[in-house]
């Protein structure tokens, strides 16, 4: 361990593991040292004796949920957009190589009550059952705008700058009620809040785009991937790239300290007497409420579904942040047969879960086995250019990889000074369809 390297990387979560990855196949000589005798820290999956053992201590799960290894709980659960930048990651490392990918089924969001498809074309808006006939022909001229955009044709631009007029602005140039606004900011483009209606609509624009071309990829009910045995198999991919790449991995190494000099620069980790010397670390530190459930059944009214999302916006539930259902099952192996695992997760705004999360369980239906679970969430205020310490934030609430991936792009950059090219060929990517 009394060795010099250029980035020392603490834990080994998905965004830790994402990052050792990229700097190994960047030629950066790379440590990476986990507290754990396993990958994955805070997004580790875990078998169904795991489970029990983190939430219900000495207690043996039932035998009617059968056998434990046929279980893989996520502990972050997050799908993936086929077109996303995640996948891009995927592509450009070659850790496809490492795993295999299903189409997810549905995409759903919650309005007045009720679970719907998200309409992501002008076709399916025609189709809704979300809208009255009037607000159909507005959603579908606007669906049509936003296909046809191309930032190199001005044509498509119908006079508009997106990057100078709000998105605010452009739905009001289609009239778009309310409800309408609300599940195509919050369900397709994937906005947490409401604060995007007043930045330009580049973005906007952007990300519908994007939901659409990544349920057009692979021609299924949603626009989402998701790796067989769970979402603890892409950290354990991107260590085995470090790898191969020359990274050196270290578990179950207690008690890490980061060694600072004089002038408050970060010269090393200390544990268990020896200290690796470099020159940057990479630092994870770790209140979203979430219920994990385990359920004979698919969540109903999604077409029975065996892996699914739904986004419940902020405003159809009176609160402050969108809830998050997610649902994965036996058809992904992440549960014995005949099995479903359903995540409710959300930002929380009281001390109380049970009753902050209820509006989601109520859509589940029957459960098996519930647990309740709550995390802080923090974000880094020191200055990395001045200590050269560049700490992850927290996973937040949501049940797909934005932020995730933002976060890692963010801190690939402030480490190596440059841009991350991901100029990849996307049809190199791949899932089977749900059966």
């Amino acid at each position: 361990m009394d060795e010099e390297y250029d980035v020392i990387v603490l834990g080994t979560g998905l965004k830790e593991c994402i990052l050792s990855g990229l700097l190994s196949v960047d030629g950066l000589k790379v440590l990476h040292m986990d507290r754990n005798d396993y990958y994955g820290g805070a997004s580790t999956s875990l078998n169904l004796n795991q489970l029990w053992k983190r939430f219900r201590g000495d207690d043996k799960p039932p035998e009617s949920l059968g056998p434990s290894k046929e279980y893989n709980v996520d502990m972050i659960p997050k799908f993936m957009m086929a077109n996303e930048v995640l996948v891009r990651i995927l592509i450009h490392t070659d850790v496809t190589k490492y795993l295999n990918f299903k189409a997810v089924d549905g995409s759903f969001v919650y309005n007045k009550g009720k679970i719907y498809k998200v309409p992501a074309t002008d076709v399916e808006a025609l189709k809704s059952p979300l809208m009255g006939l009037f607000e159909k022909r507005r959603a579908r001229k606007f669906f049509i705008y936003v296909q046809d955009y191309e930032d190199s044709d001005p044509k498509s631009h119908e006079g508009l700058d997106l990057n100078k007029i709000t998105a605010r602005d452009l739905i009001s140039k289609y009239g778009l009620e309310d409800d309408t606004v609300d599940f195509i900011g919050h369900a397709l483009a994937l906005y947490l809040d409401d604060s995007y209606l007043d930045q330009p609509a580049m973005d906007f624009v952007k990300r519908m785009k994007l939901y659409a071309e990544s349920l057009a990829r692979f021609q299924g009910g949603s626009p989402y991937i998701y790796p067989m045995y769970g979402l603890g198999e892409l950290p354990q991919g991107f260590a085995r790239l470090s790898a191969v790449y020359g990274g050196t991995y270290m578990l179950n190494k207690p008690d890490c300290s980061i060694v600072f000099d004089d002038s408050g620069k970060v010269t090393g980790v200390s544990s268990e007497g020896e200290t690796a010397k470099c020159k940057k670390v990479v630092h994870k530190v770790g209140r979203v409420t979430r219920a994990i459930c385990i359920m004979s059944h698919p969540i109903p009214d999604t077409k029975e579904s065996h892996s699914v999302q739904v986004i419940l916006p902020q405003k159809q539930l009176g609160r402050k942040s969108d809830m998050y259902l997610f649902c994965c099952s036996y058809t992904h192996n992440v549960a014995a047969k005949g099995k479903h695992i359903a995540f409710v997760t959300t930002e929380a705004e009281t001390d109380n879960p049970e009753a902050e999360l209820k509006p989601g369980i109520d859509l589940l239906g029957p459960v098996d086995e519930i647990f309740y679970d709550t995390y802080d969430r923090y974000e880094p205020t020191n200055e990395p250019e001045s200590d050269n310490c560049f700490i992850s934030t927290s996973y937040d609430a949501t049940t797909h990889f934005e932020s995730t991936v933002k976060d890692v792009i963010t801190l690939y950059r402030k480490i190596t000074g440059k841009e991350l090219d991901l100029s990849v060929d996307l049809n190199d990517a791949s899932a089977a369809p749900e059966e």
